[in-house]
């Protein structure tokens, strides 16, 4: 009897951890399932966040890439208007210049009665003097290389040839620009004084075209580290 009670205790302690065992065994499949399948949700919620991720960093660079296309057309257009390289228009005045038509004494220098490369300089520097923005000479955009010299009765402006009439147009302050160059003494009363014809407009609009030469640069360079 004794025996048999301590079987019975033995196969029941067995029993009993093998149940325990399979109950261990079940509820960490069980956890385990629950594990796998919030996991499985997890990784689906992770993979929506990099592909929304991916399409913010997409617009962000698109929205870049236009924001630097709008800034470098900006930047172009301002360097292309100081530059001289695009029409520009504004209120100013409008010089129309031609010789004179008074008779040459005798034992006058007739080169007294005609336009110079020198006169059209002192009316451009006075303009410049003025504010002047744009000038032209026939429309011939002027720039810093800009020539103007004579060639016999003609005047050369950007390579080109011109015979009068001259035609100055200047963008700026109409008022400052018109009393720079009639002020007492100035140049285009001692122009007058020889009886050469300067008549000047003042317009609320002109148009001064861009210039169309070349631009050459053979020794200037940007400084280092600029």
């Amino acid at each position: 009897m004794k025996q048999g009670r301590i079987a019975i205790a033995a196969v029941s302690m067995i029993v009993g951890v093998m149940l325990v065992t399979q109950y261990k065994m079940t509820q960490t499949i069980a956890e385990g399932n629950v594990n796998l399948q919030r996991s499985g949700e997890l990784a689906l919620k992770i993979n929506s966040l990099q592909e929304e991720r991916a399409g913010l960093r997409k617009q962000i660079a698109t929205m870049k890439e236009e924001g630097s296309l709008e800034g470098i057309k900006e930047e172009n257009r301002v360097l292309s208007l100081r530059a001289s390289l695009v029409d520009v228009e504004g209120p100013g005045v409008v010089l129309t210049i031609t010789d004179s038509k008074t008779p040459v004494k005798d034992g006058e220098n007739p080169n007294l009665y005609l336009i110079h490369d020198e006169d059209m300089l002192r009316i451009v520097n006075e303009l410049r003097a003025a504010g002047a923005e744009a000038i032209s000479i026939n429309d011939q955009r002027l720039i810093g290389t800009s020539e103007i010299r004579c060639s016999g009765p003609t005047i050369t402006v950007n390579g080109k040839i011109f015979a009068p009439p001259f035609i100055i147009k200047a963008i700026g302050d109409t008022k400052t620009l018109h009393s720079s160059l009639t002020m007492r003494g100035g140049v285009v009363e001692s122009l007058k004084y020889w009886g050469i014809e300067v008549k000047i407009q003042d317009e609320a609009h002109i148009i001064v075209p861009a210039y169309d030469g070349t631009m050459k640069q053979n020794y200037i360079k940007v400084k280092g580290g600029q």
